[in-house]
């Protein structure tokens, strides 16, 4: 049975033409069966796809669905939202509340996307604040970092909800039967902290679903503190951002440093390419969008500057959500822990 995907083809700075690249080869490269269903105003959205590929409709596995209205990167996510009703961020949810999709994705607006979400799909019963995960690359792989950005002042149970979401996320998704959590701090000791850290620490550490490291410091991220990081929204986006400039300073110092000692054609030939290896870690591009827990349903948001690779790479990847009941284990691991935090 394909998995149907509903994708914001509005959504993203190059948007239509690059969300329609990247729906054309994710059905190209996949092995799976996948239907992509693109929402948007439908003249536009179909031009763009018959510019590149006129036979991908006939071929029954992109649908054009029309959506008037764009919500823009640059709008207010709150007033946007109920603004524009009709928008493809509102048709491509309701499409999966309907369940007539899988998953929704976008490489839209963040707020609107995290708006409508709850809106139009909710939250997992027991959740108070839906957060989204990201990824931050070490030594041995990635740490799963909660919050990113979406909740800046949150409270103590905020955040003993947060690891709850990523740990169901991390068993579910990634196969991972006991992931590790850690709390981003100041010290390693209990008693490091603010009052809202040290607060969640005893929270985390007397929480059973949870497998709690104890606190990790911030030199401690890149050697793989942990599975899973837990932090208000505040300190996760600026970490995110921090490890986001990567990719751009690296390059340019290494290229000044190079200069500096004047190596020769073939010597920065291979020094690029080793760097390049290294800058994919720090590059969203290839880690399939980052997944809004907490709502009653599966939604990956990409970066605005998402390339065709990045989008093909949302959609496969929400295939492989889809294949996982994190929902359902979500709500069940709130149900049992309701009244806790």
């Amino acid at each position: 049975m394909a998995r149907r995907i509903a994708v914001d083809a509005m959504g993203g700075d190059d948007a239509p033409d690059v969300v329609v690249a990247g729906a054309i080869q994710a059905l190209r490269e996949s092995d799976e069966e996948i239907e992509v269903l693109l929402f948007g105003p439908e003249e536009k959205v179909q031009t763009a796809l018959d510019e590149q590929d006129p036979s991908a409709t006939r071929a029954g596995a992109i649908h054009v669905v029309h959506a008037p209205d764009v919500i823009d990167m640059a709008e207010a996510p709150a007033s946007a939202v109920k603004r524009k009703p009709d928008s493809s961020i509102h048709y491509g949810l309701q499409a999966q509340k309907r369940r007539e999709a899988d998953a929704f994705i976008s490489a839209g607006n963040t707020g609107a996307v995290m708006a409508a979400s709850i809106f139009v799909l909710g939250r997992v019963p027991g959740v108070e604040r839906p957060s989204i995960a990201g990824y931050f690359p070490t030594l041995e792989g990635f740490s799963t970092v909660l919050d990113i950005g979406t909740n800046v002042d949150c409270k103590p149970g905020h955040l003993l909800q947060f690891a709850r979401m990523g740990t169901v996320y991390a068993q579910q998704v990634h196969g991972n039967a006991e992931p590790s959590v850690g709390l981003l701090n100041i010290g390693e000791e209990p008693g490091k902290g603010n009052e809202q850290v040290k607060a969640a620490y005893e929270q985390l550490r007397d929480a059973d679903d949870i497998h709690f490291q104890g606190n990790v410091e911030g030199q401690d991220l890149l050697f793989y503190a942990a599975d899973i990081i837990i932090c208000d929204g505040f300190v996760g986006n600026i970490l995110l951002k921090f490890g986001e400039t990567m990719t751009t300073v690296l390059s340019e110092m290494t290229q000044q440093e190079m200069d500096r000692q004047g190596l020769s054609a073939g010597e920065r030939k291979l020094v690029a390419g080793v760097l390049g290896e290294v800058r994919k870690g720090f590059d969203p591009e290839g880690r399939g969008g980052a997944p809004l827990l907490g709502v009653n349903g599966n939604v990956l948001i990409g970066h605005g500057r998402s390339s065709p690779d990045a989008i093909a790479g949302m959609i496969r990847f929400a295939v492989d959500v889809a294949s996982h009941d994190v929902v359902g284990t979500m709500e069940a691991s709130f149900a049992s822990h309701e009244g806790e935090s």
